[in-house]
């Protein structure tokens, strides 16, 4: 069957088609993106405003078209971090279901943490042995360990790239100021969950999902997208010391024209990288290696494995 994905983001919304069937491999047919920052659009009550809501009402009408044009036949609709933490969620809910017939499931910070590390799982196999998955958003990290397809600890924190940027790093290029401050709230902020997993035992593998760190993986030196998902690509913690300051330095122009760092993500950047540097030290990580696989991905298998039961 041809199923999509439909998820909004902090931000972006992003149609993902894929045609699954029970016990194969999901295979993706189609993207549709709109980048909506819907994070950005909160104001300062914590609401999304009048306008938001009508641009993510359009933006949903766009992704149900790109959906019918492609011959899905069940859309999956969530939203993350930045509807899931908007004062008027209940409201903004409503009217996209009134307007599109869409109902968004809201998922918890742990269902994503969950999800994304089931995708890990299944794309890894059980050979990776006891796995822990890291995910940067554009409004929270993710955090998951353990040795099965539900993970033994998950965890939801508010690092995400563009809501830390839209918070601390007001200049462009971000003060120093405003990089030393948000790096002692971003390790202060991990080092409360490292004991939750540390009594686990030191993982086999770690992998990590996410824009931000396949960008990161790809300024580093890792293969391009272009050479497809199975190229193996790795981001060590090394690499991240050595370019997290040159990150902090550039304008976002500048860092639109590294390779594989998109121009609507270039600003968020120095926020992402400063989130990845701290997880991999905090945990004891020297490097890990990228999953092309994460919580869409996710949403499909678990979907999958409900049919089949």
């Amino acid at each position: 069957m041809r199923l999509g994905v439909l998820d909004v983001g902090s931000n972006t919304v992003h149609l993902l088609v894929m045609d699954a069937h029970p016990g194969a491999r999901p295979l993706p047919a189609h993207s549709h993106k709109a980048e909506l920052r819907l994070a950005e659009l909160l104001d300062g009550a914590g609401a999304i405003g009048p306008e938001g809501v009508d641009r993510l009402i359009a933006v949903v009408k766009e992704a149900l078209e790109a959906a019918e044009d492609k011959g899905v036949e069940d859309v999956l609709p969530f939203a993350t971090s930045a509807v899931r933490e908007a004062s008027n969620a209940d409201e903004v809910l409503a009217r996209v279901a009134e307007a599109t017939g869409v109902r968004l499931q809201v998922l918890s910070g742990a269902d994503e943490a969950r999800l994304t590390f089931l995708a890990a799982r299944r794309w890894f196999g059980w050979s990776a042995g006891k796995l822990l998955v890291l995910d940067i958003g554009g409004g929270s990290l993710e955090i998951a360990y353990g040795m099965d397809e539900e993970p033994d600890t998950a965890v939801s924190l508010p690092l995400g790239a563009g809501r830390l940027t839209g918070s601390w790093l007001l200049g462009d290029p971000p003060d120093a100021a405003e990089v030393r401050a948000l790096r002692r709230h971003v390790r202060a902020e991990i080092a409360r969950t490292v004991g939750d997993f540390s009594r686990h035992g030191a993982p086999d593998h770690v992998v990590a999902t996410s824009k931000t760190f396949k960008q990161l993986a790809r300024i580093t030196g890792a293969a391009r997208s272009a050479d497809g998902p199975y190229v193996e690509r790795r981001l060590t913690r090394r690499a991240l010391v050595e370019w997290v300051p040159k990150l902090a330095a550039m304008t976002t122009e500048e860092r639109a024209e590294l390779p594989g760092v998109s121009e609507g993500r270039a600003g968020q950047l120095p926020a992402g990288a400063l989130v990845a540097e701290a997880a991999l030290d905090l945990f004891g990580v020297e490097q890990l290696e990228i999953c092309p696989w994460a919580l869409r991905e996710g949403v499909i298998l678990r979907r999958l494995d409900h049919l089949s039961t």
